[in-house]
């Protein structure tokens, strides 16, 4: 067995989505699980997620010997804060958090070291949706986990947490965390970024209404992720705001080179850079995921 008592701090849909896993793998025992919003609480227990709602992060942690934190990345020093005091010994505990340095900052800045029994960790998946209400138990099946292990980990700990998103159905690689960071900012908190931008782009514009009315396919597809909570994306951009702002400079300057061409009416030039990206997405299709 994984764990005999499983503790999720933060009952979101990634949280949600990890205790409905677990749970259907057979592989833990009782889930305890806290959400400082207390709908949440009432919710997760209500659909079967967890079987107790703790009435506080630390006791929720008290009797845990497996814990993941799955919380907002700007909330992370503030949960391990609450759960340190109380996790037991020889406890394992995760993150779930889409941005690794800062999470391992704030880690390091509560425990004053990385200790052995955390373990970065990042699933790449989800929905536009969020809350418990919304998690799924094959959420992460098919689907990247990222962990980014340090230079104090503790090589039983890192096994432990493998062996969780493999029982979630998920395929585990690891990663430095700047790396993590730069290819996170370029894959997907830039493109939520831009899908925000463009939607309040045309939200702003005379007859926006009409714009929005006529729209077809192609502008659902793009603008989807725009659909994301605004409170947890905001979080994302801020904790990792160096790498996104470097990669939002270079997408800046793409787009003017771009509209120069169209100013210049140099076609042939911009067909290319149509031509050369679908050959890039085509390319690498196979591994997007």
């Amino acid at each position: 067995m994984l764990a005999k008592r499983l503790a999720v701090i933060g009952l979101g849909l990634i949280g949600g989505s990890v205790a409905r896993s677990l749970r259907a793998s057979g592989a833990v025992g009782s889930i305890v699980g806290f959400d400082p919003d207390a709908r949440q609480r009432t919710a997760a227990v209500e659909l079967g997620v967890i079987d107790v709602a703790a009435d506080s992060a630390s006791s929720a942690v008290a009797e845990a010997d497996l814990v993941i934190v799955a919380v907002p990345v700007l909330h992370t020093a503030e949960a391990f804060a609450a759960i340190a005091p109380a996790l037991p010994a020889n406890c394992v505990v995760t993150d779930v958090g889409s941005t690794k340095q800062s999470v391992l900052a704030d880690v390091r800045r509560v425990f004053g070291e990385l200790p052995g029994w955390y373990v970065p960790g990042h699933p790449i998946a989800g929905t536009e949706k969020s809350g418990v209400a919304n998690s799924l138990e094959g959420l992460f099946r098919k689907h990247r986990v990222i962990l980014t292990p340090h230079a104090q980990q503790a090589p039983e700990a890192l096994a432990k947490v493998r062996a969780l998103w493999e029982l979630c159905g998920a395929r585990v690689v690891e990663m430095e965390p700047s790396l993590h960071d730069e290819i996170f900012a370029a894959t997907s908190h830039l493109p939520h970024l831009l899908a925000y931008s463009f939607v309040d782009t045309l939200a702003g514009i005379d007859r926006s209404g009409q714009i929005f009315s006529n729209a077809g396919g192609g502008f659902r597809d793009f603008t989807r992720i725009a659909s994301s909570s605004p409170q947890m994306w905001h979080d994302i951009v801020r904790a990792n705001a160096a790498s996104v702002s470097t990669i939002l400079a270079k997408q800046i300057a793409e787009l003017q080179a771009m509209q120069a061409m169209i100013d210049g009416g140099r076609w042939d030039e911009l067909k290319t850079v149509f031509e050369r990206a679908r050959n890039a997405r085509e390319h690498y299709l196979t591994q997007i995921e």
